[in-house]
Formats: C-alpha cells, structure tokens, sequence
C-alpha cells in the first residue's frame, strides 16, 4: 500500500521507524512546521524528520492540514491510507478523503477510555492497572473512530509518564503493522467505540501539577508519576518568614501514620525523613527541588530548608 504518516510528536516515533521495515511503500511525512524562536538558534532536526532524511522521503509542513491547499496536496500523493500518531492536529472528513481508504490512528489508550491529548499522564494519574494502545479507523470526532486493534499492558507500580510512554510507542509500532497486514489482507474487523464508557485526557496545564493534600497518600504518588516531565508535582511550603516557596517533588512514598493532623502538615522532618499528612495517610518525598534551585536529596534539603513538624504545605 502507499502511505502516508502523519506525525509530530516523539511517540510516533517507533511507527514511523516500523513502516520501513514493511513492504509498503512511504510517500511522504507529514508534520507540524518547525518554528524559530526570535532571538535562539535553530532548533535541532526532530528524530521523525531525521528518519526521513536517512530514507530519501519527502517531508510536507503544512500549517493547517485541512486547507485546501494542504488537501490538494495530499491528493497529489494518490495515497492509500494515512498513518496518523501524536500529529497534532484534527482531520477533517475532506482531509480524511485525500486517501483511498482514509486514515488509521494510534492513540496511547484502551479506547474509548482516554479520549484527547494525555492519556498516558491520566491513566497513571487516575490509578489505572492497566492501558494500552488502540488503532481506529479515523473519523473527524477525536479518537471516536471504530477500533481496528488494541494491546493491552499492565502499568508498573512505580512507573511514569515518560517511562510508559516508550513502552507504548513500541508496542503500538507493532500494532499498527499488524493492522497494516490485516488491512492489505481484507481481514480488518472494525468494532464501534462505546460513548456511554468515554472518558476525556485533556491537555495538561500547569495547574494540574499542584497538590491538593485533602487527596489520598496513594493518589498523590500517582499525580507525581503522572506529571513528569511537565508540569511536574508541586505544592508551596508556608514559611514563617518570607513568601511561601514553590517546591517541586521528586518521587514520593506512601506512609501509614495515625497522627491526626490537618492535610498538608508536617508530621516529621528530622534526618533524611520528611513526612506530610495527606486526606489518607502521609507521603514522605524522596527528592525535591526548591523554586529556582537544583533537585536534592531529603537530607541535603532538610540541612539547607528548615522545615519543622507542624509547618504547612499548600497552595500558594
């Protein structure tokens, strides 16, 4: 078949590397244009362009993929089907039409669970056991297109957002060229997603990085996990003196503690030990990173951050 890959992001990585592996043939990829920031250098190649490269594969950048300039183009290609993952923009049905046989997506969810741009970052936010990947057969709503194809995987008790995110790129490479084979061999089964069971991953803002201690122990260790690389977890100690500070934290503990103290308090803070009650328990932090400083140790920044049993952590 002829294809085409759209792809922007990091995670379509290990796809698009896959395609070549395969005997089908890749017209051109597809993605987002690169932008120079007033007054910086160039940014480097991305690692989806760089394969290109090394391939001799035409690269097109079109700001909006549903113009109709950008949709003639596409035709120009006589396409069979678009391959799309972490693009970065919605097709329109037009667009979708450009290919004989429309459009697949990979998306980093057991569909319909996970609907939108971070559902890795919230299936380990919300707790999750399991996800996995889907490959749909696209419509223009968001990731509400028929299921071609889901694996699934367990999430690891301490693993994060960057770290599942590889473990998925790689398995939904081998899952899109399962689909592929299917697709050629006329053996696709395509099942419609379930609205009634949809749940939305929306964008990440920064906001979502700031603790609310009232939250269990045991949720709070799967906000940290969730919220690497951005915005990060983070919450503010209330100083005596001065303004509160900003303090960015590395992976947490669950403890069980029987002290009754208010959420976001200081139980104890001596040593390497720092322990904060949350809504259900208490979290003692391994690492933090005050505002403007480098990560540390506990201990390194108990020696330099007089923090005290009884201080509070909060909002700002």
């Amino acid at each position: 078949m002829r294809l085409l890959m759209l792809a922007t992001g990091p995670f379509a990585v290990p796809t698009f590397r896959e395609l070549y592996n395969t005997h089908h043939m890749v017209l051109a990829l597809v993605t987002s244009p690169q932008r120079p920031q007033p007054g910086k250098p160039p940014a480097p190649s991305s690692p989806l362009r760089e394969i290109a490269y090394q391939h001799g594969t035409p690269i097109f950048e079109p700001e909006d993929i549903n113009s109709p300039e950008a949709q003639a183009r596409l035709l120009s290609y006589q396409a069979d089907l678009l391959v799309v993952c972490d693009y970065g923009q919605i097709l329109s049905a037009e667009t979708l039409a450009t290919a004989r046989f429309g459009g697949i997506n990979l998306h980093a969810s057991l569909l319909p669970k996970y609907r939108g741009a971070a559902p890795i970052n919230w299936a380990i936010y919300h707790g999750e056991r399991q996800t996995g990947v889907s490959v749909i057969h696209m419509t223009p709503r968001v990731d509400a297109g028929p299921c071609v194809a889901q694996a699934v995987t367990d999430i690891g008790p301490e693993e994060t957002a960057p770290e599942l995110e590889k473990r998925l790129a790689e398995m939904g490479a081998w899952l899109v060229r399962r689909v592929l084979d299917s697709f050629e061999a006329g053996r696709l089964e395509a099942l419609p997603q379930d609205p009634a069971k949809a749940t939305r991953a929306p964008r990440l803002k920064k906001t979502d990085g700031l603790i609310d201690w009232s939250r269990p122990a045991e949720a709070i260790r799967n906000q940290v996990r969730a919220m690497e690389p951005w915005p990060r977890t983070y919450t503010f100690w209330r100083r005596e003196k001065g303004p509160p500070l900003r303090l960015i934290f590395g992976p947490v503990d669950v403890v069980a503690t029987e002290a009754q103290a208010e959420p976001g308090t200081v139980i104890q803070a001596e040593a390497d030990r720092l322990v904060i009650a949350a809504g259900q328990g208490a979290v003692a932090p391994r690492c933090i990173q005050p505002s403007g400083k480098r990560m540390m140790s506990i201990d390194e920044f108990l020696r330099g951050y007089k923090v005290r049993p009884g201080d509070r952590f909060g909002p700002e």
